[in-house]
């Protein structure tokens, strides 16, 4: 049946970022059917299930191009521990490590996760992570688009951002690459398409020139994306000038690694060549803007942008808020040009939605059109942070909040209506997430790793 949102505002991130005010969208299907006037729309359409958009505003999902889904385990840990941006560098995000999980464990958190994202209007995401057979079935179920990069290196001993020497394991890459077939095998093209599976590479400083040449070669032979963590933090930079005495792009585009369907995910510590060698090679960059802003590192945007690389937007670790991603990524972007002016509202909102969609093989998707994909969410405006609403996209990327996305929809189905999530048990997963994460975090500290202030007595030993 099709149905129409009538009487509402309606986003579109169309060319002329056209902003349709009192009017509807018709959904038929999987796609967009109309957007036009409330009487034509009701014309054309007589027999459709009619919804009151009154005091709603529709616009496209966010595409998140880069998060780890069950690093939610470490919310409120890592965010205060990051890495120091000048020597000594000794390796690693944080000085405790991530605790190990089951399957059963890494199931659950990475439902935390994609549930935050659904709740702040993700309605496609990246996620860069290792065995994603144990959660793709399950993630799958969600109804969201995914393309899960299944992840290779061949470093040991140590992790991203360490000077040390390079212990090389050639098993462990080769297994990694078995591993990636696999998983493409099995799982690109479930779940009624919205599964897809693309290759990552760990990190420049973790991945030996022969792994990544083999890893290339992968690339083309499934014809898929790749993604990498580039130039993330000033350790990396260290270990690949050690390793290869190198830039890390350098050391990439030497190796032919970068193409147009390459993700980079931060390219926060950059000297401007690297930045124009990524234009050259029309790479997708995943800005990062909230952890960015927590780690103290920022991209320029502006010069990635200018060089030919396609701007994209992702979460990463610990929170999955892409209305807060969004909004930090501009605030971040007119601090660095002191211009305030610079990036426009629109312009990040094109970031965190249309780009991600277009630069992963969906031009119809991550914008409202007829013909294009129904992947869209409901804002909730009347909020005193939303009123009065005069400018539709200003007013939501400076002042939204992810408790505004009422509804969503992907694919022409409803996953969360009138503030409540159809597609996961909500209430379920939010308790079981808890009680992994105290008991995770139990077995971590029972092995001599020393709690930070002001955590759980419930999940320490």
């Amino acid at each position: 049946m099709t149905t129409i949102v009538h009487d509402t505002v309606i986003v579109t991130g169309d060319d002329n970022d056209a902003v349709h005010y009192g009017a509807s969208i018709a959904i038929d299907g999987k796609k967009i059917a109309a957007i036009g006037a409330n009487a034509d729309l009701q014309a054309r359409y007589p027999s459709a299930d009619r919804i009151n958009g009154r005091g709603k505003m529709v616009m496209p999902g966010f595409a998140n191009t880069h998060t780890h889904l069950t690093m939610t385990l470490a919310r409120g840990v890592f965010e205060d521990l990051s890495p120091p941006h000048k020597p000594p560098f000794s390796g690693g995000l944080s000085p405790i490590p991530l605790p190990d999980m089951t399957p059963d464990e890494r199931r659950v958190m990475a439902q935390l996760g994609a549930l935050e994202c659904l709740r702040s209007g993700v309605t496609f995401m990246l996620e860069d992570s290792d065995n994603i057979d144990d959660y793709a079935e399950t993630l799958g179920k969600s109804g969201l688009r995914f393309l899960f990069g299944e992840r290779a290196y061949d470093r040991v001993g140590t992790s991203i951002g360490d000077p040390a020497p390079y212990q090389l394991d050639r098993a462990l890459g080769r297994k990694h690459i078995e591993t990636i077939e696999k998983t493409f095998a099995k799982w690109n093209g479930k779940a009624d398409g919205r599964i897809r599976i693309a290759i990552s590479a760990w990190a420049p400083d973790m991945c030996s020139p022969g792994l990544l040449e083999d890893l290339s070669a992968l690339q083309k032979k499934l014809g898929t994306w790749m993604t990498i963590h580039l130039n993330q933090i000033w350790g990396e930079v260290a270990a690949v000038r050690a390793h290869r005495n190198r830039l890390p792009t350098e050391y990439l585009a030497e190796l032919g690694f970068l193409n147009e369907k390459v993700i980079c995910a931060h390219c926060r510590c950059m000297d401007p060549r690297e930045e124009k060698l990524l234009g050259d090679a029309k790479v997708i960059v995943a800005f990062n803007a909230a952890i960015a802003a927590r780690r103290g590192l920022s991209p320029r945007i502006q010069s990635l942008e200018s060089q030919g690389c396609t701007i994209t937007m992702g979460s990463d670790n610990m929170a999955e808020d892409m209305v807060e991603v969004m909004r930090t990524g501009m605030f971040m972007e007119r601090i660095r040009r002191e211009d305030g002016r610079q990036p426009t509202p629109e312009q990040a909102l094109r970031w965190a939605s249309r780009n991600g969609y277009e630069a992963f093989g969906m031009a119809d998707g991550g914008w409202l059109a007829a013909g294009n994909k129904a992947d869209f969410i409901m804002i909730d405006t009347q909020r005193a942070h939303l009123v009065p609403m005069l400018r539709a996209v200003s007013n939501f990327v400076h002042n939204g909040q992810a408790r505004d996305v009422e509804s969503v929809m992907v694919d022409g189905q409803w996953l969360m209506r009138d503030g409540k999530v159809l597609s996961m048990d909500e209430p379920a997963i939010i308790a079981a997430a808890q009680e992994v994460s105290n008991r995770a975090w139990s077995r971590q500290f029972k092995a001599n790793f020393k709690p930070p202030a002001g955590f759980s007595p419930e999940a320490l030993p």
